[in-house]
């Protein structure tokens, strides 16, 4: 089996990319990363790689006049690394329409809800606020527009009564490190694509019972 190469951007400390680090021992896994690059010269995440025998750099944005001058050096960088597809692992900068444009459809990015609900940022705080019995995380293909593009994978997580945006952001956290290898699979395995903007492939599923919250 040829695995396809990925390559990894983080910021911080890299919890989602220990899950795909993890996945990736498997036989059948269907993608192995070949790099990870930081912002964040102290980011925890480098560690991680590391200590798996994975190359990691970094690529300091404050090195860099603007955005273009930063988003072209990840672009060289990871292409120097014969990368073919690249996820997002909590890595906090936005990109230029141009870097977006050049891995067209080989990007993925996992954002904490249910996307199109509660784009951008303080997410779980957010989703107590409006009163949301059902949050989670989503797994999609970045576009230009922040956390917006074709979604690969969902996972649903209940809001409790007694949640503060701390303890739900730890559930859905857990969740995310679920998602993350399994869309992964999807994609790197060829069994979804991408048809105008949306995804279609073995990932779609038959009707299933309905979640309620609070249960019935």
């Amino acid at each position: 089996m040829t695995r396809r190469r990925v390559g990894v951007l983080i910021s911080g400390r890299g919890s989602n990319l220990q899950a795909l680090i993890e996945a990736q021992m498997g036989r059948d896994y269907p993608a192995e990363i070949v790099l990870v690059l930081s912002n964040v010269p102290e980011a925890q995440g480098l560690a991680r790689a590391e200590a798996a025998g994975i190359p990691a750099l970094v690529v300091d944005h404050k090195r860099f006049a603007n955005r273009a001058d930063f988003d072209a050096a990840l672009d060289r960088t990871l292409k120097q690394a014969g990368v073919e597809l690249v996820c997002n692992a909590g890595f906090m900068r936005l990109h230029t329409e141009s870097f977006v444009r050049s891995w067209w459809n080989r990007h993925l990015n996992i954002h904490p809800s249910l996307l199109p609900a509660f784009k951008g940022l303080h997410t779980h705080a957010r989703v107590l606020d409006e009163g949301v019995r059902i949050t989670g995380c989503t797994v999609h293909f970045v576009r230009p527009e922040m956390d917006s593009g074709p979604i690969v994978a969902q996972a649903a997580v209940a809001v409790l009564p007694d949640d503060t945006p701390e303890s739900l952001a730890a559930r859905v956290l857990e969740a995310e490190h679920r998602l993350y290898p399994h869309a992964l699979r999807l994609v790197a395995s060829g069994a979804v694509r991408v048809e105008g903007e949306r995804v279609v492939g073995m990932s779609q599923i038959g009707a299933q019972p309905p979640i309620f919250s609070p249960p019935i």
